[in-house]
């Protein structure tokens, strides 16, 4: 891949658990990512994790899964009254 350009978190985990993002992304440096610990206490929000001068962005990007399973079931409604 020849690197890496942006690392996306979201969904339940990696909307939520803090700790954990920062754990992965913790003694990175060498890949170029830098997390920076206040921007890491987002939750639920779009938002840019890394510093400044992280060569890799880190975001944070929230996902709704309900809004897309009641989308979903409403196709599958209508594909079934066809």
């Amino acid at each position: 891949m020849n690197g890496v350009d942006i690392i996306v978190w979201t969904a339940g985990v990696g909307e939520n658990q803090t700790g954990l993002r920062w754990d992965v992304c913790e003694d990175m440096e060498f890949f170029g990512i830098k997390l920076d610990k206040e921007r890491n206490k987002a939750r639920g929000v779009e938002q840019i994790l890394s510093t400044d001068d992280s060569k890799v962005k880190v975001v944070l990007v929230p996902t709704d899964e309900e809004i897309v399973i009641a989308r979903d079931t409403q196709d599958l409604v209508r594909e079934l009254k066809k």
